[in-house]
């Protein structure tokens, strides 16, 4: 696993930048393309949601089952999935609404408590990016093919994670430059968190720690699928345009996965 190693933090450095790419849109384009955006976010979510049910699942029980016996691997896989859930919902939390942020610039709130929220999101973004970062770079270096579609479900994710930082900053400052500026550096806590779990992980990594991993993972993935891209998608189209994307985003994992076999 250590030969994909490089790969592993390119695919984890491309997926953090994806949020500059949401400033530019937000910030350099004179109009967004809303319904395009619905059917990204959809498709960022059926991805994120089969793969974690069909895939990342699936590899955690049979880690673990190889580790513990299968009753009991099965178990501790559910257990990652739902302690997984409960720590990116602990990390949510921390998060302002996105929708308030931009509720709130584009009825002209106060500058420096609009500047504040652009910032408190930025960060808030960021350390919401480090578990991410551990889900793409660990994925990859189990699987380069896994590793690349999950890259670019959260990659799509974080597009809208720019747009939502740098605007709130933009109406605050009237800095183009200093909006894109914090919200770019917003994504680049996602290598970081492959760095350092990474790091921290190295001396411990086992089929069992993968088993717990993959599991955590599934269950951080279907919480932000649930939890942020569906309802986003819905805010910027109230039509079926998101149901087709994630339907498509199933169909092309399903169809990639089956290629694996």
């Amino acid at each position: 696993m250590d030969s994909n190693v490089s790969t592993a933090m390119l695919l984890t450095l491309l997926a953090g930048l994806a949020t500059g790419i949401g400033s530019v849109i937000a910030l350099f384009t004179k109009r967004t393309n809303k319904r395009f955006l619905s059917a990204a976010l959809g498709f960022s979510a059926g991805v994120m949601l089969y793969v974690s049910f069909a895939e990342m699942l699936v590899k955690s029980q049979d880690y673990l089952s190889g580790s513990f016996g299968t009753a009991k691997g099965v178990w501790l896989s559910c257990g990652a999935f739902f302690a997984g859930m409960l720590i990116i919902m602990f990390i949510d939390n921390l998060i302002p609404s996105p929708e308030s942020d931009l509720t709130a610039a584009k009825a002209g709130v106060h500058e420096a408590q609009l500047q504040r929220m652009g910032v408190l999101m930025a960060l808030a973004i960021a350390i919401h990016n480090l578990p991410e970062g551990l889900a793409t770079f660990t994925s990859t270096l189990d699987n380069i093919s896994l590793g690349a579609a999950i890259a670019v479900a959260i990659a799509i994710h974080n597009i809208p994670e720019g747009i939502v930082t740098s605007v709130p900053i933009y109406f605050a400052t009237g800095s183009k430059k200093k909006a894109f500026g914090i919200s770019f550096f917003s994504g680049l806590t996602e290598p970081l968190g492959a760095v350092l779990g990474y790091l921290l992980l190295r001396p411990f990594l086992s089929p069992a720690l993968y088993g717990i991993i993959f599991g955590s993972i599934a269950g951080v993935m279907v919480y932000i699928a649930i939890e942020e891209l569906i309802p986003m998608a819905r805010e910027y189209d109230k039509g079926s345009t998101m149901i087709v994307g994630a339907i498509s985003g199933m169909a092309v994992m399903a169809f990639s996965l089956t290629l694996l076999i």
